[in-house]
C-alpha cells in the first residue's frame, strides 16, 4: 500500500487516531513520531509538517484526551438522584483511567521531558470540571451536600484519580471483589461525610 502523501485535515485526524493507539501500546518509553507515521502509513515528515514536533503530537493527544474523557462523562444522564449521579459520574471516570492508563498518565502527569503544559493545556480539562461541579452543584441544592461546589468537585476527582492509579497500579488489591469493596469505601465515605457536614451545620 503506497505512503500517504497529501497533508489533508483527514490525515491529521487519523495520525492523531494511530498516536493515542500507538501510545497505548507501545508506552511512553516506545513511542516515536516514527512510529506513528509507520502505524498510519505515512511519513514522518508528514507528522512533523502536521504537528511541529514530536511535543506537538503529544499536546493534541493531550487536547484528545480531555475530549474522549469528556465524551465519557457526558454519557451520565441525569436522574432525579444527584448523589447516585455522582456515584456513576465517579466510575464512568474510573473506567477511563483503568481503560487508558498510559494516556491518562498524559493527561495528569507530566512523562514526556519535552512537553510542559502551558496555560492553552491546563484550561483543556474545564469542561471536565465544569461538569462533575454541576453535578456536585445538584447536591447542594437537593441539601445533600454542604460547602463550595468547586471545592467538593476537586476532592472528588482527586480521590477518584488516586483510587484508579492505585488500581492500575494493582495496588488496590487481587481480586475484583476486594478492589470494588474499597472504591466503595473511598467514594461513599467522602460522600457520606459531604452530607454529614450538612446535617451539623
Amino acid at each position: 500500500m503506497p505512503r500517504t502523501k497529501q497533508r489533508t485535515p483527514d490525515l491529521r485526524d487519523r495520525l492523531l487516531q494511530v498516536a493515542v493507539e500507538t501510545l497505548s501500546n507501545e508506552g511512553v518509553a516506545g513511542f516515536t513520531t516514527r512510529k506513528v507515521a509507520q502505524h498510519a502509513a505515512t511519513s514522518t515528515p508528514a507528522v512533523y509538517e502536521l504537528f511541529g514536533d514530536k511535543a506537538g503530537l503529544v499536546r493534541e493527544i493531550f487536547f484528545e484526551g480531555f475530549r474522549m474523557l469528556g465524551r465519557r462523562l457526558d454519557g451520565v444522564e441525569p436522574t432525579d438522584d444527584p448523589r447516585a449521579d455522582i456515584v456513576r459520574l465517579v466510575e464512568a471516570y474510573r473506567r477511563f483511567i483503568v481503560e487508558n492508563p498510559v494516556l491518562a498518565d498524559v493527561m495528569f502527569t507530566r512523562p514526556f521531558a519535552d512537553f510542559d503544559p502551558g496555560p492553552d493545556e491546563l484550561a483543556a480539562g474545564r469542561d471536565v470540571r465544569e461538569l462533575i461541579v454541576e453535578h456536585v452543584r445538584r447536591c447542594i441544592d437537593a441539601r445533600l451536600f454542604t460547602g463550595d461546589a468547586t471545592d467538593i468537585a476537586h476532592v472528588i476527582v482527586s480521590l477518584t484519580q488516586g483510587l484508579a492509579g492505585a488500581e492500575t497500579a494493582q495496588r488496590l488489591g487481587t481480586s475484583n471483589a476486594s478492589v470494588n469493596r474499597r472504591w466503595r469505601l473511598g467514594i461513599e465515605s467522602l460522600l457520606d461525610g459531604l452530607g454529614a457536614r450538612h446535617a451539623s451545620s
